[in-house]
């Protein structure tokens, strides 16, 4: 299927089918305009020695460098263009990664919503079993002090409560 004849064929068709290989696609063109930065930071560098450099007959001490501002801030501006390139290439990859996480997710979810609706339609049914007879206050005190949410609500009740 993947021809080169095939006139809808592409070959980052693969590539953006997986997230692995995503990644590593935009890591090498990560690489590559790293690379490129480093020049780029060089040809800069290299650029505003020389025109800061050349003076004309009757320039004052400044006017070379502000003739040479104007390309300084053009080049400046391609290296700022060219480090969030290749941050957004990191965010690009971490995104594709995370779609496909969010797929695998989604259709959990659908499920586990689809069971709960279930539960919510056909509640199962509750079997109550009959409460024995209570055999006077004796036991009811008793369980009372044995049930940890009857106990002392604030350090001014401890008074109230018998020791074991």
């Amino acid at each position: 299927m993947n021809s080169n004849n095939d006139p809808n064929y592409s070959p980052l068709r693969d590539v953006a089918q997986s997230p692995e290989a995503t990644a590593r696609y935009l890591a090498d063109v990560q690489r590559v305009l790293l690379d490129i930065g480093k020049n780029l930071e060089t040809l800069s560098i290299e650029t505003q020695v020389h025109l800061r450099d050349t003076h004309v007959e009757g320039d004052r001490w400044y006017h070379a460098r502000l003739r040479a501002m104007p390309v300084e801030r053009a080049l400046g501006n391609v290296l700022k263009n060219l480090k969030n390139l290749t941050e957004g290439l990191e965010k690009s990859a971490y995104k594709r990664r995370a779609h496909d996480e969010a797929v695998v997710n989604t259709a959990k979810e659908r499920k586990e919503k689809e069971l709960e609706k279930q539960r919510k339609k056909n509640p199962p049914a509750l079997q109550a079993a009959p409460n024995p007879p209570q055999q006077g206050t004796q036991q009811q005190g008793t369980q009372q002090q044995n049930s940890d949410y009857n106990g002392p609500t604030s350090i001014f009740d401890l008074s109230n409560r018998e020791s074991a």
